[in-house]
């Protein structure tokens, strides 16, 4: 069987997407982690099926390159919005159903646009995370071998925002799976790496649960201006750029909801055997 796809991404993020509005082609769940392979696969973070909803113009399913489920991803949201710009729904303004809720985008330029995210959460039981006290801001996490000052937020999905002085020296692949499996987290967390430059101005590395290290993270780079704007080192209600591997992206933090604007971009349109890559 084979399956047609489009490959997309946002400041690097990358999915395969497809489009399931008229159902989940059949083996294509289970063959998500060898689709996800670079090198040995199409490659990329995981798969973002476009569904039909009852309640918006479509539904995002996404999937991490391991194969589970999330309940957001920024970045590959405003990429299913172009999707369906390109393909059949040329709206300015439009809804996307996801796990976290109803997202509502517009485009605010050709391949740009900007998502309500909705508010940020400081609570440690929306991660959820044992242990802290709510606001979870500032506090102390022990993991690889150093105790961190980390600030929990909830974006519809669970991030653990941390400080550097250098995120180019960090070693990612030893430092990430230490806070994604930390026993404080049942279901795993993304981990928001970040060097403080100025008020409006953010420079992050990401380990995303179930993907590893990304070139982007749109829900990663809400929590960490939430984070900075909770702890008073950012400004409510201005700008911050997040400087990912990946590109910019532009978020704002209000006392109601996290604004986020950023590009989604085509990258090539394919098909693949789905027996042939299980295999």
């Amino acid at each position: 069987m084979y399956l047609e796809f489009t490959k997309m991404e946002g400041c690097g993020n990358d999915y395969l997407y497809v489009d399931c509005r008229s159902g989940i082609p059949q083996g294509l769940l289970e063959a998500i982690p060898a689709l996800s392979r670079r090198h040995f696969g199409v490659g990329g973070d995981g798969v973002i099926c476009i569904c039909a909803s009852q309640t918006a113009h479509a539904r995002m399913r996404m999937f991490n390159a391991d194969g589970s489920e999330g309940a957001m991803c920024g970045n590959g949201i405003r990429c299913v919005a172009q999707w369906l710009y390109e393909h059949d729904l040329p709206l300015d303004t439009m809804e996307i159903e996801t796990m976290a809720g109803i997202k509502t985008l517009r485009r605010t330029a050709p391949g740009q646009w900007q998502v309500d995210m909705g508010p940020a959460s400081l609570d440690p039981a929306s991660l959820p995370a044992l242990g802290f006290s709510a606001p979870a801001v500032d506090q102390p996490l022990q993991t690889a071998g150093k105790q961190w000052r980390a600030t929990l937020v909830s974006m519809g999905n669970p991030h653990c925002v941390v400080q550097v002085e250098n995120t180019r020296e960090l070693d990612l692949p030893a430092l990430g799976p230490c806070f994604e499996k930390h026993p404080v987290f049942p279901q795993g967390v993304n981990t928001e790496f970040i060097r403080y430059i100025s008020p409006t101005e953010l420079e992050m590395r990401v380990w995303e649960r179930g993907s590893g290290e990304t070139l982007a993270c749109g829900t990663g780079a809400c929590a960490a201006a939430a984070a900075f704007v909770a702890r008073g080192l950012c400004r409510k209600d201005q700008p911050i750029t997040v400087h990912l591997l990946g590109g910019d992206l532009s978020i704002r933090v209000t006392d109601q909801t996290v604004w986020m604007t950023g590009p989604a971009k085509t990258v090539f349109e394919g098909r693949v055997q789905l027996d042939q890559i299980q295999g």
